[in-house]
């Protein structure tokens, strides 16, 4: 499958399940547009990178998810979007009467809202070319509640909740929007706080993996970036021309409980 002269867009993709999106589209023809909030050089070499390895355009664009007008920009700048892949998220984790308020609306700003700015000025761009794909890497907890993170379960509901909207909106216009519900996902970030957890529960690797990180995941393997790319292509193939306003887990089972 080959998505040449396609533009995608993937914001919050120079590390991690973004970077993997970006490798995926990009082995298959896509131009990419890629995005962080800094403007460092390695911002732009990791773009250089991705176009050597695969012949593609990628221009990095910097662009701040929390602030409205700068997601709005990042489509605009890009100049096309054919393939819109919302990834940009944040973590903390508090009980509610102790969360701080600035982290609440950091979290849900970046993890929800930038979504809507995004894809309100993508969707005509989509429009005017007979054809779009939306992507939203919503979460596990997308689907599922755990107690400490009322902010992240609330964004990634109403990013799911979103993605079902869009797709009603632009069904039968070529355009789908859907939602990927990843649980635990083996990414720099997961890896370098395997041994804070190795020391605190005073387990090997193997056993604070399988016993503490991947409790509720009944497979007990890491999802990875890899399948999460792949993911994303599929949904963006032909194949999936009448699959949109839903969610696909990939979770090793855990939403199956």
């Amino acid at each position: 499958m080959s998505f040449q002269g396609k533009t995608a867009v993937i914001t919050g993709s120079t590390s991690g399940i973004g970077l993997g999106i970006a490798h995926a589209l990009g082995a298959a023809g896509a131009n990419l547009v890629i995005n962080s909030f800094t403007d460092a050089d390695s911002d732009h070499e990791i773009a250089e990178g991705l176009a050597k390895q695969y012949g593609v355009t990628v221009r990095y664009i910097q662009a701040d998810m929390s602030k409205g007008d700068d997601c709005r920009a990042l489509i605009t700048k890009a100049g096309a979007c054919d393939i819109l892949v919302n990834n940009a998220g944040i973590q903390y984790v508090a009980p509610i009467d102790e969360f701080p308020a600035a982290k609440w609306d950091a979290i849900i700003a970046i993890n929800l809202t930038s979504s809507f700015h995004t894809t309100a000025v993508a969707l005509p761009m989509m429009r005017k070319a007979g054809w779009g794909r939306v992507v939203n890497i919503a979460s596990a907890h997308g689907l599922r509640a755990s107690p400490f993170k009322s902010a992240y379960v609330s964004a990634k509901h109403g990013l799911v909740g979103m993605s079902k909207t869009v797709a009603l909106e632009t069904a039968g216009q070529g355009i789908t929007c859907n939602a990927i519900c990843p649980g635990y996902v083996l990414t720099p970030l997961v890896e370098a706080q395997i041994p804070d957890q190795m020391k605190a529960h005073n387990m090997d690797r193997e056993t604070v993996i399988r016993e503490v990180m991947l409790d509720r995941q009944p497979s007990r393997q890491f999802a990875t970036v890899e399948q999460i790319g792949g993911t994303v292509v599929y949904l963006c193939s032909a194949a999936a021309d009448q699959v949109t306003g839903t969610t696909i887990s990939i979770d090793g089972g855990w939403t199956a409980m």
